[in-house]
């Protein structure tokens, strides 16, 4: 007998005729493939139950009767090839409808044999392929999900934290003094920060900080800024007169910490102190953009100042500058993602969009209304909102 240079399966062959079987397991055998015989269905399915055949080559009548409909269920990546001798095209193309992957006629000689049985095995090689990868990928999804829930509730959680470290909005700084902020993250978390609080019985500290990139990462150094924040409160909250204190070297301290902690981030600030009783505005810029808006009665002026961002240079300084304040007044200062929200336009036209907003700006939740934000929202870049409003 020859010998045909074939991938080596395991065949079932189930067939009533003797001749056939031997005719078969002799040739399959001589091209190196392992095979159990069986004459029957019942025999046959049990023995394919029992040792998980690649191949099952049957008499084309017992398949129709019971087999291919047996296995399309239990194991539908089995290939089957059926076996008969001269018949009617239309009995065989039923049977290639009913789940046979092929038809070999017993007057066809070993080389077509060996052929078809090639091509069925390669197929069921492929089809179980396919079901591993399947079921490896439906594995490998179950574990994505168990991921991204997890990694879902680690954020809420660090975005409740962020939360629990603003402050209280609205804010009475004073029996006039109003401040209230609004932070809209892109992501759970945010790299935008605001933060104000008393100095003394008269004066007021804040600060609106916008934190390189966004997410996890920028939100760790909002915590970074709390902390410090928290260091200057308790510096003064024990003295009920304090006379000056400098934006600048507020700036300049989160500007060593920030490098010291080498944490690969920076951020732009507006930095900050009324004196509320001397209607005077103390404050230092740190790449801050856009400008902050003063508005008053005489109008809305946009606040000067540039300086270097912090943590990126250990030696940096930035200008303090002075602005005598009118009895009523509204600051508002929002980080640059609010110039994503606006209509697309020129870094100017912007501006003097937010300049025209400005002038009905009673509360942040104003300037949210103005600037049709939501909580709902898919922002491309956090959003900032902070407003101090004094009115007599």
């Amino acid at each position: 007998m020859m010998t045909l240079n074939t991938d080596h399966g395991f065949i079932l062959v189930i067939h009533p005729e003797q001749s056939v079987r031997e005719w078969l397991t002799d040739n399959l055998s001589a091209c190196g493939h392992s095979v159990a015989v069986s004459n029957s269905v019942d025999e046959g399915l049990a023995l394919f139950r029992q040792d998980r055949h690649q191949l099952i080559i049957a008499d084309l009548e017992l398949s129709q009767q019971q087999l291919l409909a047996v296995l399309a269920t239990e194991s539908p990546e089995t290939p089957i090839i059926t076996v008969s001798g001269d018949v009617p095209m239309e009995v065989v193309l039923e049977a290639l409808k009913n789940g046979a992957v092929d038809h070999f006629f017993k007057n066809r000689d070993v080389l077509v044999l060996a052929h078809t049985v090639q091509r069925a095995l390669e197929r069921g090689r492929l089809l179980r392929e396919n079901r591993e990868y399947q079921q490896q990928l439906e594995a490998a999804n179950a574990e994505l999900e168990r991921s991204l829930e997890t990694l879902q509730e680690d954020q809420e959680a660090g975005r409740r934290i962020q939360y629990r470290l603003l402050p209280q909005t609205p804010f009475k700084a004073s029996e006039s003094c109003v401040v209230s902020h609004r932070i809209f993250p892109s992501l759970y978390l945010s790299g935008d920060f605001v933060d104000y609080f008393k100095i003394g019985d008269h004066k007021l500290g804040f600060y609106l900080a916008d934190v390189s990139g966004h997410g996890a990462a920028s939100a760790f150094v909002t915590v970074f800024l709390k902390a410090i924040t928290n260091r200057i409160q308790k510096h003064y909250e024990r003295k009920t007169s304090v006379n000056f204190v400098a934006p600048s070297k507020i700036l300049a301290a989160i500007n060593e910490e920030l490098i010291g902690a080498k944490m690969g981030k920076h951020l732009a600030m507006f930095c900050g102190v009324i004196d509320l009783e001397n209607n005077r505005l103390t404050y230092s810029v740190a790449a801050h953009y856009p400008p902050p808006l003063l508005v008053t009665d005489v109008g809305t002026t946009s606040l000067a100042g540039r300086g270097l961002p912090l943590g990126l240079f250990k030696e940096v300084h930035h200008e303090e500058h002075v602005v005598d304040l009118a009895q009523n007044f509204t600051l508002i200062a929002t980080s640059d993602g609010v110039l994503e929200v606006l209509p697309k336009g020129s870094a100017a036209d912007k501006e003097k969009l937010l300049q025209s907003m400005a002038v009905d700006v009673q509360t942040v939740d104003d300037l949210v209304t103005l600037l049709h934000l939501s909580d709902d929202d898919e922002l491309p870049d956090d959003v900032a909102l902070l407003v101090i409003k004094r009115a007599s």
